[in-house]
Formats: structure tokens, sequence, C-alpha cells
């Protein structure tokens, strides 16, 4: 993908940025230099290096789940509320 003043353009749009020209221009040379540094890695014979999956040993650790007891019970937490309908929580609507 070419990285011109038209990609900064639809991409400032999509992100609600508001760029001048001369922000998009050195946005377009900065992104241009970071490409071409990251494309060095192209350069690189890695064709005997094995994957690394993990740097570190890493184990699970798994418990049984557990139903424990609680000592609310629903009336309780129905009455911490500011507003209870049809014995449910009534929050604010969000849109």
């Amino acid at each position: 993908m070419e990285v011109n003043q038209e990609t900064i353009a639809h991409l400032a749009e999509l992100s609600n940025f508001a760029l001048d020209e001369d922000q998009s221009t050195r946005l377009v040379s900065n992104i241009k230099e970071i490409v071409n540094y990251i494309s060095q890695l192209d350069e690189l014979d890695t064709s005997n290096v094995e994957p690394t999956y993990q740097v570190f040993e890493m184990e699970n650790v798994w418990r049984e789940d557990e139903i424990l007891p609680q000592e609310a019970d629903r009336e309780a937490l129905l009455g911490l509320t500011k507003e209870v309908k049809d014995n449910q929580i009534k929050v604010p609507k969000v849109l």
C-alpha cells in the first residue's frame, strides 16, 4: 500500500483528525521512514531459525470452580439500588 497524501487524508477523516497541509506532509514522510525501517526485517535470513512461541516458561494454574454460599440475598442487594422495577435494578437508558 502506497502512503501518500490521499491515504493520510482518508485515515484522518476516519479517525476524525484535522490535519493541515504541513502536518499531512510530515506524516507521509514519517510513515514512509517507519515502513522502510521495518522493511529491513525482510532482508534477514530466518530460514534456520526455529519460531519462538514463548520466551519464558508459562504454566496454567487450574483450580476447581466452587459455588460458595453468599451472605447477601436478592432482596438485600436490590435494597442497595436507587430504583427497582419488576424485581430488577432499573438503570438509565443508554443509547
